[in-house]
């Protein structure tokens, strides 16, 4: 079935056909109409699911954690301010290893106050231990909930499914709706070994001293090394029931590439339109877009960018004192490796800001003229 639906009701139907039983979420713009429609499955009963209304993101989350614990596939949906608040119980989530799976609008953070879109939000967020893919349609966006619910359920550990506010939430495009049997064959109910219930009670998450603590965190690392291999594994099972592959990134134009962006998100795609101008014009130009953040896909990219000329990351949030995170991450994956590809750091589009294929035509001009970075910073259309 075939649908023109908006990214926002693209995570509520990938809720829906992962047949997700608890849902509590706090409505917050612009992650809104998630919330809304999953409300009207579950009153009208096309989603056997118990809807929760809560009166803040951090109940929310609280509600979910609980739900999980009891052996219930759960999911949430918030953005900006909402995911700060919910910060504790990210810890709570990934720590208690409850594998919620929770969609992200990023909006931009506050303070001036803002609705449009950049990262900060969910990549404030990247030590809590969630896994985290970044969308670039409403389609990975329908496909990934689905994927990350198996991910998570395998490795018990939460993933947050990020997409770009009003770039994708609030924009329709078609999207093919999967058949609910196949997800089910693909998607089995959860059935954790360990839950709780009157008839065998447990205990979750108290306190735990330095004797066992510190192997707690050990195992929460080992399985999260698992997890890029589990996304190619999943991912190529699904595209063999579906036809579409996710994977940990996404490489285009690369085999040849002189020059390679480093993206994620709707940006990634508007990246592609600039390399096809740039390969028009002569250039040899690739694209990386970066799907999966968490773990972060070293072997992927240490795989693809060794091989070009040059690399130019593209962020589209700020660490404060620091850099752009993916340039922060694609340093960390190519150092001390044998290589001499000369890394270009650039932040453009916070806010909301448009990225366009002659932005990604000023960075190539920018990063052609120099033989190595000057500055670790290159700020792209910002007003002086």
């Amino acid at each position: 079935m075939k649908k023109v639906i908006m990214g926002n009701h693209a995570l509520s139907w990938g809720a829906q056909l992962g047949r997700a039983q608890v849902i509590a979420a706090y409505p917050i713009t612009p992650q809104t109409q998630v919330v809304e429609l999953l409300s009207e499955m579950c009153a009208n009963k096309t989603l056997d699911a118990k809807f929760i209304k809560v009166e803040s993101e951090h109940s929310a989350m609280a509600a979910c954690i609980a739900a999980s614990i009891a052996g219930a596939r759960t999911f949430t949906a918030t953005s900006s301010q909402g995911l700060t608040l919910m910060h504790e119980l990210l810890h709570w989530a990934s720590g208690g290893r409850n594998p919620v799976v929770m969609g992200n609008i990023n909006r931009a953070m506050a303070p001036g106050w803002s609705i449009w879109t950049d990262q900060n939000d969910s990549l404030s967020q990247r030590d809590t231990g969630w896994i985290q893919f970044y969308c670039s349609s409403n389609q990975e966006v329908v496909d990934t909930v689905i994927q990350a619910f198996r991910v998570s359920e395998a490795v018990m550990i939460p993933s947050m499914v990020i997409l770009d506010a009003f770039a994708l939430s609030h924009t329709y495009e078609v999207v093919d709706i999967p058949d609910q049997e196949k997800v089910d064959a693909f998607l089995p109910p959860f059935n954790p070994p360990i839950r709780l219930t009157p008839t065998a009670p447990h205990a979750f998450g108290g306190l735990t001293s330095p004797e066992h603590y510190f192997e707690l965190r050990y195992k929460l690392q080992k399985d999260m090394e698992k997890v890029p291999d589990l996304v190619e594994q999943t991912g190529r099972e699904y595209e063999k029931m579906f036809g579409r592959y996710l994977g940990q990134v996404e490489d285009y134009r690369c085999e040849d590439a002189e020059l390679i962006f480093v993206t994620s998100g709707t940006a990634g795609y508007t990246a592609r339109v600039g390399v096809d101008q740039l390969r028009q014009e002569g250039v040899k130009a690739g694209n990386l877009r970066i799907k999966m953040f968490r773990p972060f896909p070293f072997a992927k990219v240490r795989e693809i960018l060794t091989k070009a000329g040059k690399v130019a990351v593209v962020d589209r949030n700020i660490s404060y004192g620091h850099h752009g995170v993916f340039y922060q991450e694609v340093k960390s994956a190519l150092y001390g490796r044998d290589h001499n590809v000369p890394l270009f750091g650039y932040i453009t589009g916070l806010g909301g800001r448009d990225i366009t294929p002659e932005i990604y035509k000023e960075i190539a001009q920018l990063t052609l003229a120099k033989d190595k970075p000057e500055e670790d910073i290159t700020w792209i259309g910002v007003k002086r």
